[in-house]
C-alpha cells in the first residue's frame, strides 16, 4: 500500500475544498450575512490539514487500483466531514450527524434532506449546499486531475475509474489530464448555458445559480420549500431538458465536439436512455388522464418528474405521492435504472441494465441452441468476461447492501413504502422517495443509526460500491 500517495491526494482534496469555500464567503459578503465567517473558519481548517498532508511529496509516484480506490473513498469521507462544519459552526444545522447527512447528500448529488424549512437557511449556506452538487457531480478527483500535473502518469486513471460512474472508464484522448479537462469544459459550458437561459427568462440570479448547480450535478437541492414548483412552466421545462442532458454519457458530447455525430448518435446506451424515458413519460401521462388537469399539464409534470427521478436529480413540481399506483411504480423503477454511465446521474446505469437484458437473451438462446456461440456487444464492442464479472459482481453487492440497509432502517418503525423508497432514494442518489420521505417530506424523522446507514448508502452509491467496501476489507491494508 502506497500510503504516501493516499496522504498526498487527500491533502490536495482538502486544499481544493478550502478554495471552493471562498464562493459562499463571497455570497455572504453580497448579502451582508455574518454567517460567512463560519466558512472562513472551516476553510482555514481544510487548508491547514491539506497543507500538512500534501507538504511532503510521496517517495513512490506510482500507484495502482488499490491505492486509487482507497484514495477516492477516504477523500470523499474526509471532504464530507470538513464540508459539514459550516452548518455545525453556524448552528443552522446544529447536530453533527444531521449536518453530515446533508453535505454527503450534497456531494453525492443525492438531494435527500433532513431540513423541514429550507428557506430558513442563510443565503451562503443555501449556496454551499447547492454548489456541493456541482463539485460532486463530475468528481473532485477528476477536477484535481484536470488542473494539477499530479505525479503518477497513467496510474492516475485509477483515480478516475474509482470516482467516475459506470461499468468501465476510458480516456477520451491519449493524455489523461486532457481527458479530465475536456470533461470539465463540457460540464462548465453546459452549466453556463443553463444559467444564461434561466436568467434571461426572469428567474432571480441566486435561484438560477443554485438550481443550475443542482441540475448540473443531478442533485436536486432547491432554495424553496416547494422545490421547483414555484417557478414558471417554461423555467420548469428548461430544467427538464437540462436534467436529461446532464444524464447523458459525456462521451456523447465529446464525439459531437469532434464532429463525430454518426458515432455519437449510434451510442446504444444513449438511445435506450431516451427510449426508457419517453416510454415512462407516455405511460405516466396516460395513467394521469383520470385526474384533474389538462393533458398538457399531465405531460409536463410527467416529463419533469420522470427526468428528475431517472437522472436522480430529485426536483419536484408536484407531490407525486398523490399519483396513481402505476405512476409511482414507474418512478420507483426509474430510481433503480438511473442515468447513463459517464454522466453526473446515479442509479444502476442504463448500460448495466442493457447488459443484464442481453445476458438473459443470450442465456435463453443457449438453452435452445446449446452449442451456439454468441458474442455479446455493447456500443459495437464485445463485452468481455472481465466486464461481465464486474457488472454482475456489482449487482450482487448492490442487492446485499440494499437488503442489509433496509433491515436496519426498518428498526425505526416506519412503513415499508417509506423505508424501501428511503433506501432506494439514497442508495441510487435520487433524493425524495415515496411515503414518509416523499417530495413534500424529509428524512428528519429517522434515528441517528438510520441516518448514518443512509449516509453510507449515499457514498456507496455515488462511488459505485467497491471503493467504500474496500475500506472494510482486511486484505486492503496488508503490505
Amino acid at each position: 500500500m502506497n500510503y504516501g500517495s493516499i496522504r498526498y491526494i487527500i491533502g490536495w482534496i482538502l486544499k481544493v475544498e478550502a478554495a471552493l469555500m471562498t464562493l459562499p464567503m463571497i455570497v455572504s459578503v453580497v448579502y451582508r450575512e455574518k454567517t460567512g465567517v463560519y466558512f472562513v473558519m472551516a476553510a482555514l481548517l481544510c487548508l491547514g490539514a491539506g497543507v500538512l498532508l500534501s507538504m511532503k511529496k510521496p517517495e513512490k509516484t506510482t500507484y495502482y487500483a488499490k491505492e486509487g480506490y482507497i484514495s477516492v473513498a477516504l477523500g470523499w469521507i474526509v471532504m464530507s466531514i470538513m464540508g459539514c462544519l459550516p452548518f455545525v459552526f453556524s448552528g443552522e444545522i446544529p447536530f453533527f450527524f444531521d449536518a453530515l447527512f446533508e453535505i454527503i447528500s450534497g456531494f453525492t448529488t443525492t438531494g435527500a434532506s433532513i431540513l423541514t424549512d429550507v428557506e430558513a437557511l442563510s443565503k451562503c449556506m443555501l449556496f454551499w449546499r447547492s454548489f456541493s452538487h456541482w463539485g460532486g457531480g463530475m468528481g473532485v478527483l477528476v477536477f484535481i486531475l484536470a488542473i494539477l500535473p499530479l505525479a503518477g502518469g497513467e496510474h492516475n486513471l485509477q483515480l478516475m475509474k474509482a470516482e467516475s460512474p459506470g461499468p468501465s472508464v476510458s480516456k477520451l484522448v491519449p493524455r489523461l489530464r486532457e481527458t479530465a479537462m475536456m470533461l470539465y469544459k463540457i460540464y462548465l459550458g453546459m452549466t453556463v448555458l443553463m444559467i444564461v437561459i434561466l436568467a434571461v427568462n426572469g428567474m432571480p440570479l441566486f435561484d438560477t445559480l443554485c438550481l443550475t448547480f443542482g441540475t448540473a450535478g443531478t442533485g436536486g437541492f432547491g432554495v424553496l420549500n416547494s422545490s421547483a414548483a414555484g417557478y414558471t412552466t417554461f423555467q420548469q421545462a428548461v430544467i427538464t431538458v437540462f436534467m436529461m442532458l446532464f444524464g447523458v454519457n459525456f462521451s456523447f458530447y465529446f464525439l459531437l465536439l469532434y464532429k463525430k455525430a454518426k458515432d455519437a448518435f449510434s451510442m446504444e446506451e444513449v438511445r435506450w436512455y431516451f427510449v426508457i424515458y419517453f416510454g415512462a413519460v407516455l405511460l405516466i401521462t396516460v395513467n394521469l388522464a383520470g385526474q384533474a388537469g389538462s393533458v398538457f399539464e399531465h405531460f409536463h409534470h410527467a416529463a419533469f418528474q420522470a427526468a428528475s427521478i431517472m437522472t436522480t436529480t430529485g426536483f419536484s413540481t408536484v407531490d407525486f405521492n398523490l399519483w396513481p399506483q402505476l405512476s409511482k411504480a414507474v418512478l420507483l423503477l426509474l430510481m433503480f435504472i438511473g442515468a447513463c454511465a459517464g454522466s453526473t446521474g446515479g442509479g444502476m446505469k442504463v448500460s448495466r441494465i442493457v447488459v443484464y437484458m442481453k445476458s438473459i437473451k443470450r442465456e435463453m438462446a443457449a438453452l435452445i441452441h446449446p452449442r451456439s456461440v454468441k458474442v455479446m456487444k455493447l456500443e459495437e464492442k464485445a463485452v468481455d468476461s472481465a466486464m461481465l464479472r464486474s457488472i454482475f459482481s456489482f449487482l450482487s453487492a448492490y442487492l446485499v447492501i440494499f437488503v442489509v440497509s433496509l433491515l436496519i432502517v426498518t428498526l425505526d418503525g416506519f412503513d415499508l413504502e417509506t423505508n424501501f423508497s428511503a433506501v432506494a432514494a439514497t442508495f441510487n442518489n435520487i433524493g425524495p422517495g415515496l411515503g414518509g420521505v416523499g417530495p413534500t417530506s424529509n428524512f428528519a424523522g429517522y434515528s441517528v443509526l438510520s441516518k448514518l446507514v443512509l449516509s453510507l448508502d449515499m457514498l456507496i452509491g455515488r462511488l459505485e460500491i467497491f471503493p467504500i467496501l474496500l475500506l472494510f476489507a482486511p486484505n486492503t491494508w496488508k503490505k
